[in-house]
């Protein structure tokens, strides 16, 4: 068991296409894990090894690997770029204490960062920049560093400086060690620091001897009266403003050429928190509000998390995992806080991508893999029975598209819903729900690409073809003027007859107000024992809609007048007279449509912020407000969720790829006259064809 103080937990993220998983082979390879250096584009790299990831030449899902640099263990979550993977962002950033977080400086600063950054403060993640692809044509490291200095202020700091770029690009400079480094015949050698970096680099050093005192008021009255600082004390202070996130430095060079990954690593070794630097995880009684703290120590009790679910060919569920504290071996008993049962614990493994390692132990502060747990699932706690504890869960995003989905076999439906279900355990951003308002099954997930790479997972794990297409929406009935009307029902078909005759008030609620239902009956001409009858009819009518066969609400119905016959009269018949009345009332009072209209806020790069509020607009948008969030514009508005089918990709293909948006109900709204017509035809043709 490696000793918590001596580890490193790294999550790799940033926009798609910044060059994280090059960087996690740059580290393998660097660390003698792997003997040769894996490329995205030929499909053989450690971490992208899923046959999804290798076609589509994209992470996908997020990867665990591990090593040893210079006596610490290093574990390393490599999660995608893309936002349709969001949710493999919550789960790995919510496992380290370090985010390091990949920028191409080719593009500068994207959407992609905007939102790891966001995570990264949620779990309190120390934070740490990358700056790659500094070989390539048009790369601009001091550019990239202005806007990122600009957008989160001036604890950006280049810790590393490049010697050259583009095909100039020869090596780092370590602004600490006043060092160069290039990487020659296999390995990172010393190089000399060019006399023209000389001054660059002495300014760098004294912002960071700055930012190191100004993170401890004592290291900050020091360097006030002596203007300088020790090593130690440089090491700390720097050490703590990382911790704290009040110092985010910048590294640099090119993963694809091996390029200032090794000064990284020896970066990461002295500066990155390790698990024991903090003061441990807080989670509850199983049950209770009651507050409890675990320290990261092995000789606490177990409190441990799964972060992801992965089913492998041959193998089964792994279950990735974070100990927090105690530890837990094969051949344990746990419970599982969450599900209030036991789980018996079988092999544990250690990870990278595909391979894996059998250990005996995982110790507070180390990842691992459980493999076939019985019950557990995604963001399940498992700890210590007679210890119990319920750690918080993991926030993942909520979705931002939705699809009708039907199997190409009817009676492939069952297992659909068996496949999707388990698909959801792996991945909880993506999930299935019967809709019985609309009759249709509805995936929901993080965009176009997202429950393509489901349906096709779908289809080669279990076999099953489906079809996606528009959802119907969930549109709503109400009236805008009042109505009194008769509704009488009289059958006598020998023998004993049915008699209910209600006259009943209809009005219009305010918007949100539901429904009311009145008895304003004198003199008994309707027995009180049929008035729960009337209502029973009555709201079966507002269930199936009479304008477009949609759901009725926000109406005032009062019973105030009627009669009944003292055989023939029954509680069907005054059922089916309210139902009747209802019906007939409905059609008198101005009946209109309501759609369903959602907030939505959009974070755009400024430049693409007028195509993407007129595309808004011409979806029927209201601009509500616009801000600026961290380098990029927020665009808020309100648009009908009839318009905002496949948003998502219209919104990348308006941003290239740097467009993000997120979205949740607000309300009702009455529909256009001239929509509302058409939908209304639309759904008496449906009817006429017996859908």
């Amino acid at each position: 068991m490696t000793n918590t103080g001596e580890l490193r937990n790294i999550g790799l993220v940033g926009h798609g296409g910044s060059g994280k998983t090059s960087l996690a082979e740059a580290f393998l390879f660097s660390a003698k894990v792997t003997t040769r250096l894996g490329r995205v584009e030929e499909g053989n790299t450690a971490s992208d090894y899923a046959a999804d990831e290798i076609i589509r030449k994209i992470s996908i899902s997020a990867a665990l690997l591990h090593f040893d640099w210079k006596g610490l263990k290093f574990n390393v979550v490599d999660m995608p770029g893309y936002a349709d993977f969001a949710g493999e962002v919550a789960g790995g950033l919510s496992v380290s204490e370090t985010a390091l977080i990949v920028v191409n400086t080719v593009s500068g600063l994207e959407v992609g960062v905007e939102q790891v950054l966001k995570y990264a403060d949620r779990y309190k993640t120390a934070k740490i920049f990358f700056f790659n692809r500094l070989d390539k044509e048009h790369t601009d490291f001091k550019k990239t560093l202005d806007q990122f200095t600009a957008h989160y202020g001036a604890g950006v700091l280049p810790f590393f400086l490049p010697i050259g770029e583009g095909p100039g690009f020869k090596g780092v400079i370590d602004v600490l060690a006043g060092k160069g480094f290039a990487y020659e015949g296999g390995q990172t050698k010393e190089i000399p620091v060019p006399p023209s970096e000389t001054a660059k680099m002495e300014e760098a050093r004294q912002k960071i001897l700055e930012a190191a005192a100004e993170s401890d008021d004592a290291l900050l009255e020091k360097f006030f009266d002596s203007g300088t600082l020790t090593e130690d004390e440089l090491k700390g202070g720097l050490h703590h403003g990382i911790k704290e996130g009040k110092i985010m430095p910048v590294l640099c060079g090119s993963a694809a050429n091996l390029t200032g990954v090794g000064p990284t690593l020896d970066f990461l070794a002295a500066y990155a928190p390790s698990p024991a630097d903090f003061a441990g995880v807080e989670g509850v009684l199983p049950g209770t509000p009651q507050k409890i703290l675990r320290k990261p120590l092995p000789s606490e009790p177990l409190a441990a998390r799964i972060f992801k679910t992965v089913s492998e060919p041959h193998l089964g569920e792994l279950s990735f995992f974070r100990v927090y504290s105690g530890k837990v071996a094969p051949g344990d008993d746990v419970f599982n806080a969450n599900r209030q049962g036991s789980e018996r614990i079988g092999q544990i493994y250690l990870m990278n991508g595909k391979e894996r390692k059998e250990t005996p132990a995982v110790a507070a502060g180390d990842i691992g893999a459980f493999v076939k747990l019985k019950a557990s699932h995604t963001g399940d706690t498992l700890c210590d029975k007679k210890a119990p504890i319920l750690l918080p869960p993991i926030e993942f995003p909520k979705p931002v598209i939705n699809l009708a989905v039907f199997p190409k076999r009817k009676e492939d439906e069952e297992k659909m819903a068996v496949g999707f279900a388990r698909l959801h355990e792996e991945d909880p951003t993506f999930h299935m729900a019967y809709d019985g308002e609309i009759h249709q099954n509805i995936v929901h997930g993080q965009g176009e690409l997202h429950l393509e790479v489901i349906i096709d997972r779908l289809k080669r794990k279990f076999g099953i073809e489906v079809e996606l297409q528009k959802p119907r929406i969930p549109y709503r009935e109400t009236i805008k003027a009042k109505a009194e009307v008769q509704g009488k029902h009289k059958k006598q078909s020998g023998g004993r007859g049915q008699y209910g005759d209600v006259w009943l008030r209809l009005e219009p609620l305010r918007r949100g107000e539901g429904f009311q239902f009145v008895d304003d009956v004198v003199g008994g001409v309707v027995p009180s024992k049929y008035i729960p009858s009337v209502e029973k009819g009555v709201v079966e009518a507002m269930h199936e809609g009479t304008l477009a066969g949609y759901p009725v609400v926000d109406v005032k119905v009062t019973i105030y007048d009627g009669s009944y016959h003292t055989v023939d009269s029954s509680d069907i018949a005054f059922k089916i007279a309210g139902s009747l009345a209802f019906r007939n009332g409905f059609v008198q009072c101005r009946p209109v449509l309501l759609e369903p209209i959602y907030n939505v806020e959009v974070l755009v790069p400024g430049e693409y912020m007028g195509d993407v509020m007129g595309d808004l607009s011409a979806r029927r948008g209201k601009i509500s407000g616009m801000e600026s969030d961290g380098g990029f514009e927020k665009i808020k508005a309100q648009v009908p969720l009839a318009d905002l089918y496949k948003y998502s990709t219209a919104l990348r293909s308006l941003t290239q790829g740097r467009g993000h948006h997120t979205r949740s109900f607000s309300h009702y709204e009455e529909v256009p006259r001239e929509i509302a017509e058409k939908i209304v035809k639309e759904s008496q043709a449906e009817k006429a064809n017996g859908k």
